[in-house]
């Protein structure tokens, strides 16, 4: 249990590294709950009656935007929140990349992949740094200290 524990632990970050990541945490958060506000209005079905994304996938994908933006600006469960947004995003550069064969930069108000990847990117570096110092992760399980290891 306390290694799983430790998996919410952010890493032990100076101050200006730990300001950069709670801005972005806050602006991208703040996006994501944007994005997923439309989507947990009606998590199994948001996708329209025609879609062919079964209505369990399209309600993970809801929460992990809300709830994942929500996660990220409060700085809690980062790691959660990050791997599930990562990926939500996986999920829509394939879609937009693969299947539907868009380019990286929309022409002419097309549709791309280009956002999707920008906030799979956000999603990585925050589920690899963590939150930073200022997060409610960082008050309710501390922070990890370098060179410390836990063995049960």
């Amino acid at each position: 249990m306390v290694k799983f524990l430790r998996l919410f632990q952010p890493l032990a970050l100076d101050n200006r590294t730990s300001t950069g990541l709670l801005l972005l945490r806050l602006v991208v958060g703040l996006a994501f709950m944007f994005h997923g506000w439309g989507k947990i209005q009606k998590p199994f079905e948001w996708m329209g009656p025609d879609a062919k994304m079964p209505g369990y996938l399209q309600m993970l994908a809801a929460v992990s935007e809300f709830g994942g933006g929500l996660a990220w600006m409060l700085g809690a469960l980062v790691p959660l929140a990050s791997f599930g947004l990562l990926c939500t995003m996986a999920v829509a550069v394939h879609t937009h990349m693969i299947l539907k064969g868009d380019p990286f930069v929309a022409k002419g108000g097309g549709g791309s992949y280009e956002l999707a990847s920008v906030y799979l990117c956000v999603a990585l570096l925050l589920l690899l740094a963590g939150p930073g110092r200022f997060s409610l992760d960082k008050l309710i399980f501390g922070e990890k200290v370098p060179g410390l290891t836990v063995r049960d």
